[in-house]
Parts: structure tokens; sequence; C-alpha cells
């Protein structure tokens, strides 16, 4: 058991200075004041600290992204110290442009090592390629029988998209959210989005043909240029969830594209963060030559909220819902993730006044405290 006593709690709303007990892996209660003789119990001291829920990442390329120059410069997995020190409780792990020397099994091997090290970790089958690389030979059977898989990956609008049909989008769309709801998940479709002239037009007119709820496709890096941003913001009115990316800012960072957002009246709740952690970036000249190579950090999405609340002075109950709530409920998690309440799992971060973070709490279990990681991966130094 750990209890947390006397810190300012966010679930994200703030409700004021609280004790929070945890117990089981689950937050088993939140009072004015909880005491318990049991020594078996973990006190922590939160006087002048900030309690949220921890964040949650919904894109990271846990097996490692790039390879876009040759075998060298394929990206190394993901480590757990590194996402625990960025504050991600909760991540979805996917492949990008490499679904050949990249697989959903290496893919998945690594989201069971880390959920085995201590955080939530999730997946989705497919790469940036159709037909769908799949672990069964099917996208509907991966979602189904598979826990961990939530939905598909496709690329869109790219030079490096497989260039599907509606018809194609339309069949994907629909077989995602029928395995979907057999399976109890949120059955999705992520779509990777490049720079092509086309954006969202495929996803609109597969809308308009069909009875696909405009919640099956999530569209991210949605702020890598303005053309593409404001079909997003299009996107959400409509009740689709868009998805900003750290380290784009085509059309402006995150942060600054939220502000521009909920100046315009855009839906606040239909769009989160990620990091794309892992995963390469890369520029190209006109003639489509590589000129430069190198990959995202995992730590990005807490840092983009200190921006929020520090540069832009928006509220941190406002800030906290673009990297917990969001997307929780954009993955159909909530309120077992994203909150902090009675029953809700037990990811938390204790923070400082200046927003850095002095403690992470995965599952019920301890990963730092008091600035210190207490848990590493197994082959981590």
């Amino acid at each position: 058991m750990i209890l947390i006593k006397q810190a300012e709690v966010y679930t994200p709303h703030i409700i004021g200075i609280k004790d929070v007990l945890v117990c089981g892996g689950q937050i088993e209660a939140i009072e004015e004041r909880i005491s318990l003789p049991l020594p078996s119990c973990h006190v922590i001291d939160g006087t002048g600290k900030l309690l949220i829920p921890g964040i949650i990442d919904p894109h990271v390329h846990v097996t490692g992204g790039g390879g876009e120059g040759s075998f060298h410069t394929q990206v190394p997995p993901v480590s757990l110290s590194d996402l625990i020190r960025g504050g991600v409780t909760t991540v979805v792990g996917l492949l990008g442009t490499d679904g050949i020397t990249r697989s959903v099994e290496n893919l998945l091997a690594r989201v069971k090592a880390l959920k085995e090290e201590g955080i939530s970790t999730y997946a989705c089958t497919g790469s940036y390629g159709f037909p769908s690389v799949t672990l069964t030979g099917d996208v509907k059977r991966d979602l189904v029988f598979i826990d961990e898989i939530l939905g598909v990956k496709l690329a869109l609008s790219d030079h490096r998209a497989p260039n599907v049909t509606v018809n194609e989008l339309m069949r994907l769309g629909s077989d995602t959210r029928t395995a979907g709801m057999l399976s109890g998940k949120c059955g999705i479709v992520v779509l990777h989005m490049g720079d092509a002239p086309s954006g969202l037009a495929p996803v609109r007119e597969a809308l308009a043909q069909t009875a696909i709820p405009v919640k099956i496709f999530h569209p991210t890096h949605v702020n890598r240029k303005r053309e593409l941003l404001e079909e997003a913001f299009a996107f959400a009115r409509q009740g689709g969830f868009i998805d900003l990316t750290c380290g784009i800012d085509g059309a402006g960072r995150p942060a600054a594209c939220i502000m521009e957002a909920r100046e315009r009246g855009i839906p606040m709740e239909q769009i989160t963060i990620s990091s794309d952690g892992m995963g390469s970036w890369s520029t190209y000249d006109e003639s489509g030559s590589l000129l430069a190579i190198g990959y995202a950090p995992v730590d990005t999405v807490l840092k983009e909220v200190k921006v929020l609340v520090q540069e832009y002075q928006l509220p941190l109950e406002e800030a906290l819902c673009f990297a917990t709530s969001n997307t929780a409920r954009s993955l159909e998690l909530f309120p077992k993730k994203g909150c902090i309440r009675a029953g809700s799992d037990a990811d938390l971060l204790l923070l400082e006044e200046d927003l850095s973070i002095h403690t992470v709490i995965a599952g019920g279990r301890r990963m730092m405290e008091d600035h210190v990681l207490l848990q590493k991966g197994t082959y981590e130094i």
C-alpha cells in the first residue's frame, strides 16, 4: 500500500488538498485525511506538491523506428527508464514505415516486456503499409484474440503511404470497428498523416459513404502543415479525435495549436498529444533524396503540458486533459486510465510546483520517488 499525504489533487480537475490511498494497483480512497497505522503502508509526503494522473502516450515506436536511410539508421527500442522519466505510465506501441524488418511479433514482444517491467502497454497491429501486417494473418483476428491490440496503423497522404482506395479504407474501418465491438475495445484506425495534398479527403469520403462512426479514425501528426491542421479542426468539430505530435511545428507546436483551437471554439475534448517517441524524423530534398534523419524522445508530452501552463498560462487542469483524460477516452480506457478516482488504476505523478517530476507510480508500483529512479528495464545500466 502507498499513502500520499496532503497533495493538491488534479483528477485532472482540481479537487483541493487530499490524501490518496493506493492498494492492489488501484486507487482505494481519496479523502481529506486518511490515517493508517499499518507498518506495511509506504507514506509519501505530498505537502506543497501536485498529484496528477500518469501521462498516456498513444503513439510510441517501442521497438524503435527509422531505417529510411538504410539499416544503420534503425532506431533502438524504447527503454523503461526513459518512459518513467517522462512521466509516461501508459503507452500504445506501433510500427511505422518499416513493416518488413520490424514485425507485429517483435512489437508484441516489446509490449509484453514493458508490461512485465511495470507500465501499462498496448499496441496497434499494422504499419504504414496495406494490406496490414498482422500476427494472425487478419486485422480482425489480431484485435479480437490479442489482448494488447486496440486497433490498426495505416499511413495516408504520404509519399511512403500505400495509397489505399477509399473502398479499402472503408473496409479497414469497418473491420476494425466490428472487431473492436466483439472484443470490447476501441477498435481504431490510427492514421499517420503525411504532407500530400489529399490530406483527410479519403477519410471524409469514407465517412460520407458509410455509417462508420467518426471516432474510429484517429489522424495523427495533424500539426505538420497548416492545410492539414485546418482539416483536422473540422474533423474534431465532427466528433473525431485528432492527435498533435510533439517535435512537429509545421503548423505550430501542439501547445500553440491547442491555444488556437481553444480560441476558435474547437472541442477541446477531441484533442490529444503524443510524442511519436523513438520514431524517426526525416527531411528530403525536392527530388526525394534523404537529407537528414533522427528520432524523437519519449519525454515530450509532459513537457508540452508544461508549455501550456508556463508559457501560455492555461490552467493546469485544462492542460492535463490532452495527455490524460482525453487520451483515455479516445482509447476507451476511461475511467480505468486517465483520471484520479476510487477504482481507477493507480497511475500517478507527484509534481513539484515547477511541474518537475518528484514521484512516478505505475499500476500501484513506485517507479520513481524523490526524483530518483527506482525501476529500470532488465538490461538497462
